[in-house]
């Protein structure tokens, strides 16, 4: 049985979407942030960067929400989450996947948490509104990716892990004065994806709460 470590609403909601996707048995493990339960000795142990999500399998343990993510769809195939080895439609996988995790989520994270890169107030509100700018033109990228696309996924007409990992960082938007559902097409895959089962599990169980995005 897999152990996914988590927190409410963060990163770790892509994989528990997925996991709820797949159907295959796990346990989820909280962590309670507010209590700095991620930088404990026992989870370091797990994760050295002190971050959620971590997943173990077996023996095996992983953290990085995109590679956590691909390897649950490699072990189930049969779930159709990724498309075939070696055909185009997985190098838009791996091209979306990566554009997600490096590109967009990065840059979410330097808009919620500008003092990381900064001294003072000033500089972090100055940050914050070039990173939210910067934000705002890769939605505008992805959704002109999927303009005059009928099928409402990222790759077409199958869905993906990256459909996940796109709903998970539009709800870190709601609160924006242009949240991501307000892109045409994004805002069209966000709806396409509430309505699946796996995602109202994993929301359900994470007690997340409307707006969901």
């Amino acid at each position: 049985m897999y152990q996914l470590f988590y927190s409410p609403g963060s990163a770790a909601l892509t994989p528990h979407m997925v996991l709820e996707e797949i159907g295959a048995p796990y346990k989820l493990v909280p962590v309670d942030r507010a209590n700095n339960a991620h930088k404990s000795p026992a989870y370091l142990r797990l994760n050295p960067h002190g971050r959620v999500p971590v997943l173990v399998d077996g023996d095996l343990v992983i953290y990085e929400t995109a590679a956590i993510c691909m390897h649950l769809a490699d072990r189930h195939p049969e779930a159709g989450l990724a498309p075939p080895l070696g055909t185009p439609e997985r190098a838009h996988y791996y091209k979306w996947m990566s554009y997600l995790t490096n590109t967009l989520q990065a840059e979410a994270l330097t808009y919620f948490y500008p003092d990381r890169l900064t001294d003072t107030a000033e500089q972090a509100a100055v940050v914050k509104r070039h990173a939210g700018r910067r934000m705002m033109e890769m939605f505008e990228t992805v959704n002109g990716a999927m303009d005059g696309v009928a099928d409402p996924y990222l790759l077409g007409d199958k869905i993906s892990a990256a459909d996940f990992f796109l709903l998970m960082l539009a709800r870190w938007t709601r609160f924006l004065d242009r949240p991501a559902v307000a892109f045409l097409q994004v805002g069209k895959l966000l709806d396409t994806l509430a309505t699946r089962p796996s995602v109202k599990r994993a929301f359900s169980a994470e007690q997340i709460e409307p707006p969901y995005y």
